[in-house]
């Protein structure tokens, strides 16, 4: 996977042992012994040698041993190598798909309130608390611009996006502007701005006459800080599943605490989408209070522009194929909804 080193290649055999262990601790959270994986394994070889390639496999860093007596359990490095070389792209099952397909063409309404339903839903299909990170305006495309007087030396700049956000920024006049100037100005922004990504909208060539190209700059001006913006609003979903992914309170506190700091959360998405990365584990993602979880993140694309994202937070030992077709599904049903054109969810 980019962004992490490449892991020594395991022989088959410890290779389908590290497998069947990691598969049975995400069902049971339970350490797994030989005998166990005798079984799950399919290898022909005494319960002796397993256990010896176990030991192996602990010696490496892919196993540990919480207790002298019990089984073992995956280290983040045993779940890395699983998610990288042990396990094929997940796919929904098809009542999975039919679910997605039906939550998403009966969404509607207002962003914020298709966002916050995505991330209920995502939790409700997943189990594992979810984040839904909001586009940012810099990839919107836009559908409309105005410009219209609010009273003397204060305009209001109305651009409506295709993802049916309206956005209004006020921009201060140093003088009175007749409504006619106005309109001209919004006129020629709207021929510039429409059909264009925000962060495309090219600068309006001046008119040669001083106080209506100051109007102009100063409307520029205000339709580039509105493609700077950065996301309002992070919308999480299932936080109480929480509770019951994690046996340490700590844990679920320290969990719990990072979801209600909205920049660490958009900060941390950002971070393990921008290495490369759909799945970081443990330490892998950077935040220490987290050390126990696992991030899976899958961005979403507005109009063929990766803005915006969808990420789960669980336990290391969660359902990684299952949480990866999940985020990925809902990511590219959310973009297409956003931007107008929702075709049938893929497997």
């Amino acid at each position: 996977m980019p962004g992490q080193p490449e892991p020594r290649d395991l022989d088959p055999r410890k290779a389908a042992i590290l497998e069947a262990v990691v598969t049975e601790y995400i069902s049971n959270a339970l350490p797994v012994g030989s005998h166990h994986v005798a079984d799950a394994a399919g290898l022909s070889v005494s319960s002796a040698t397993i256990r010896s390639e176990m030991v192996a496999l602990e010696r490496d860093g892919y196993l540990v041993q919480p207790h002298t007596s019990a089984g073992r359990v995956p280290t983040d490095k045993g779940y890395r190598y699983f998610v990288d070389q042990l396990t094929e792209p997940g796919v929904l099952g098809p009542s999975q798909r039919q679910k997605v397909t039906r939550f998403f063409e009966h969404v509607h309404g207002e962003m914020e309130d298709m966002l916050e339903r995505t991330s209920g839903f995502l939790t409700e299909l997943t189990s594992y608390a979810s984040v839904v990170l909001p586009p940012g305006h810099e990839s919107a495309v836009v559908r409309s611009v105005q410009l219209v007087s609010l009273g003397p030396h204060v305009a209001l700049l109305v651009v409506v996006l295709a993802d049916g956000t309206v956005e209004k920024r006020s921009v201060d006049l140093a003088e009175d502007v007749a409504e006619e100037v106005l309109q001209e100005v919004g006129a020629r922004l709207q021929a510039a701005a429409q059909g264009r990504a925000l962060a495309e909208v090219p600068a309006v060539a001046p008119s040669g006459d001083p106080a209506f190209d100051r109007v102009l700059g100063l409307a520029d001006e205000a339709v580039r800080e509105l493609a700077a913006e950065q996301p309002g609003r992070v919308f999480v979903g299932g936080p109480s599943k929480l509770a019951t992914a994690f046996d340490a309170v700590e844990t679920v506190r320290s969990a719990l605490s990072i979801l209600e700091h909205q920049l660490l959360v958009v900060s941390l998405l950002r971070d393990v989408l921008e290495r490369g990365l759909s799945v970081a584990i443990g330490s892998e993602h950077g935040y220490e209070p987290l050390a126990s979880c696992a991030v899976v993140v899958a961005p979403v694309a507005v109009d063929g522009h990766e803005t915006g994202a969808v990420g789960l937070l669980g336990p290391t030992r969660m359902n990684y194929p299952q949480a990866l077709a999940a985020a990925r599904v809902v990511g590219e049903c959310l973009g297409q909804r956003l931007g107008g054109s929702l075709e049938p969810a893929a497997s």
